[in-house]
């Protein structure tokens, strides 16, 4: 993605947030953490918006905060970043890798079922590239085992779902979400940040006191808490780019559409199926012949960075063997297969159709 484009045409308001940061040596917590906070609530539309230090941060004290005890097994997708399985593993619980769906990239609620044993006490669902999960059918099956489910949305901010009859913001839905402002996120800041995201009183008291040394008064401390803080610097940044985000958003959503229709008679590329709620932090899409990698290589040797996400599924990573639950063969298949194109806010038309006219030249003597 084209971090300095986006930020170039930001710049007027990021200087000047970050200049009465500075100005005002609003550095940590203080004014303009407490503001990104409440505003970034208000565009949810949910209750308590904590900010932290970053994405893996949130997951943490997301799963702290619902008291789970050592042993307890956690549902969550194969196919996604470290982030949520080192989490879970680290807490002393046992990850459950889900399977997930070759159209979508997601677990769903028939892998999870597969998944799911006594011993579950909570589900962890990744709504992967920017799609959202199918939380309507994760929700009814999580309250008919009174299962907390606590939403990654590092990467579909923004997005939302109709769940219950109304639409709800990703991140929202479960009984608490996560997200990382990761500069290359959807809503990205410029350096480290993430927030846990709740309409639970409790949860949010939890957070915040863990994300503070375990502390609600100053030198007085509950838990063994952590020390995890957004910084003024970059909820100013935050600030800025949320009242953007809707648009940056409409602008993915143009550019996917434009690589859907180019690549469309492909023989071997299956784009990604649009939906409804998608706000494609990744165009990624899939090579059925056996030679996803020699397209990436063509692609580079032509100019055109692509990445792999994930050139391998975390029940097979070396560190997660201990928890594999046997195969996965949708995720095996499609770590073969994906590879994501390059999408942001800025790319251009023309950046587009050059690029699916090397695929197409590929495809062709392919």
């Amino acid at each position: 993605m084209n971090l300095a484009s986006l930020h170039r045409r930001l710049q007027p308001g990021i200087d000047e947030a970050i200049h009465n940061v500075i100005e005002q040596s609003c550095f940590i917590r203080g004014k303009y953490v407490s503001q990104f906070e409440s505003e970034l609530a208000q565009y949810l539309g949910c209750k308590s918006v904590i900010g932290c230090g970053n994405g893996t941060d949130a997951l943490y004290l997301a799963l702290r905060a619902l008291n789970l005890s050592a042993g307890d097994e956690v549902i969550t997708t194969t196919m996604s970043f470290v982030a949520a399985a080192e989490v879970i593993a680290e807490l002393g619980l046992r990850p459950v890798f889900a399977d997930v769906t070759a159209d979508t990239y997601n677990t769903d609620i028939e892998n999870i079922e597969r998944a799911f044993t006594p011993r579950v006490k909570a589900i962890v669902v990744t709504h992967l590239f920017g799609r959202p999960c199918n939380m309507q059918a994760i929700m009814d099956f999580a309250r008919s085992k009174n299962l907390p489910v606590v939403e990654d949305a590092a990467q579909c901010m923004g997005g939302a779902a109709i769940v219950d009859g109304r639409e709800q913001k990703l991140g929202t839905i479960g009984t608490v979400g996560c997200t990382s402002f990761f500069p290359s996120k959807n809503l990205g800041c410029m350096g480290d940040g993430g927030a846990v995201i709740t309409n639970d009183d409790t949860v949010a008291q939890q957070v915040r006191m863990l994300a503070n040394h375990g502390s609600y008064i100053k030198y007085k401390h509950e838990a063994f808490g952590v020390n995890s803080r957004l910084d003024g610097i970059q909820a100013a940044v935050l600030s800025v780019k949320l009242r953007h985000l809707d648009d940056c958003n409409l602008r993915r959503r143009q550019a996917a559409q434009r690589y859907t229709g180019k690549l469309a008679a492909c023989a071997n590329v299956v784009p990604p199926a649009d939906c409804q709620g998608h706000v494609y932090h990744q165009y990624t899409i899939r090579i059925t012949n056996g030679r996803r990698d020699a397209l990436k290589d063509f692609l580079l040797a032509n100019g055109v960075k692509t990445m792999i996400y994930y050139t391998l599924m975390l029940h097979l990573q070396p560190a997660y063997s201990q928890f594999a639950n046997g195969k996965l063969p949708v995720a095996e298949s499609l770590q073969n297969e994906v590879i994501s194109l390059p999408i942001d806010s800025e790319i251009t038309d023309n950046e587009i159709d050059t690029i699916c006219n090397l695929i197409r030249e590929w495809d062709r003597q392919n």
